[in-house]
């Protein structure tokens, strides 16, 4: 199947899903969803996808007072994120001030990272429009960085682990504090991003060629995570994604020359290949091919590379990808369950979602259409 073909079937699959899904969220639930088809409705022109997109927002500003959590991609600040994106400002704001209402002056929960805690809060603020919040968001990592020989850390959750990466450590602290930065004119905030960077580049273990740097120190859940990593959520393509912005909002091409150690580190470590039991065992945008996909495109526009690798990416997805009547989806892999064969999904994290939304993007620069997406997405820097 071509890459086109994919993306029309992965979206197809997903229709019925949106509708039936019982979260919300931007990770797993209809926030992400819809995002997703609504990239196959603005390049397809398929008007199923964008009456389901239409009646999923409608839905979706009806259960704000369902979500419990505040976050960016368990809770609120997601839903406000597709709410804003897809027209509807009144129930995103709605969403906003119930974010701002769950504050208690410091955080919102116990995490106090990306993907539950302040900086996800802050980055979906901004996307959504309200930099008050964005601001009042991430100005508690002023007062609770902690020295390091590097540079500055965070406790980010209960546990003493330190972790390092962007879903829920150092740099996706450091990403939302200079986006937020950025966008209000805080120098402050900015050199606080880069002394959390510093930290974190201070550790890269891949030598003068790679970048490389563990999950967290000491090691988060030893028996279920691995030391490294290398997909979006905590490992070197997510790395990269940081240090695209910081080299969008410094100028300084030291963070592009880390990006392509990065990038170095990535394509020469196997991927997608499972080279061992437990590597690579993930189709999805978390942390799995989609989201590797997504740098290779970033670095098409940006760096100039070929195709070569975002090729073997999209040829691995096809080769995985499960196909019937029903449409084309993928299941992700865990050796150790039996079976293996996980149920395939439909949300952004680790399913159809995510997956459209990159493959989409592929078969566009294929093509020689403009590279970007119809809606940005809060953490992933817009090629410049």
């Amino acid at each position: 199947m071509t890459a086109t073909d994919l993306v029309r079937g992965a979206a197809d699959w997903l229709l019925p899903h949106v509708e039936s899904s019982e979260y919300r969220s931007l990770y797993m639930g209809r926030a992400g969803m819809l995002l997703a088809l609504n990239e196959a409705a603005q390049h397809f022109g398929d008007e199923r996808y964008a009456d389901a997109v239409d009646a999923g927002v409608a839905v979706l500003s009806t259960e704000l007072d369902s979500v419990e959590d505040a976050s960016l991609y368990g809770g609120l600040a997601g839903v406000a994120v597709a709410l804003h994106a897809l027209g509807r400002p009144d129930a995103a704001k709605q969403a906003l001030d119930m974010v701002r209402d769950r504050f208690d002056g410091q955080r919102w929960g116990e995490m106090f990272e990306l993907l539950f805690g302040n900086a996800g809060i802050g980055l979906g603020a901004l996307s959504a429009g309200d930099l008050e919040l964005a601001v009042l968001a991430v100005t508690p990592y002023v007062s609770t960085a902690d020295q390091t020989p590097g540079g500055v850390n965070w406790a980010v959750r209960p546990s003493p682990p330190r972790s390092h990466h962007v879903a829920h450590g150092t740099l996706g602290i450091v990403y939302a504090l200079a986006a937020v930065g950025q966008t209000a004119g805080r120098q402050d905030l900015i050199d606080l991003a880069l002394a959390g960077a510093a930290d974190v580049v201070s550790r890269n273990e891949a030598g003068p060629d790679g970048f490389l740097v563990p999950h967290s120190d000491p090691q988060h859940r030893p028996e279920l995570i691995e030391r490294y990593s290398l997909g979006w959520c905590n490992g070197s393509a997510g790395d990269a994604q940081v240090f695209r912005l910081l080299a969008q909002v410094t100028g300084d091409t030291m963070w592009t020359s880390l990006g392509d150690a990065c990038w170095h580190t990535v394509t020469q470590s196997g991927l997608p290949r499972r080279i061992r039991p437990g590597f690579w065992d993930n189709h999805g945008r978390c942390c799995g091919t989609a989201g590797v996909l997504a740098l290779a495109c970033d670095r098409i526009v940006e760096r100039g590379d070929d195709f070569a690798f975002a090729d073997l990416l999209v040829e691995d997805l096809a080769k995985h990808a499960i196909v019937d009547e029903t449409g084309v989806r993928w299941s992700n892999y865990e050796y150790r369950d039996d079976p293996p064969d996980l149920e395939p999904q439909p949300g952004w994290a680790m399913g159809n979602a995510g997956i459209l939304r990159e493959l989409l993007r592929y078969t566009r620069l294929k093509s020689g259409v403009p590279a970007g997406y119809a809606i940005d997405w809060p953490d992933h820097p817009a090629t410049s």
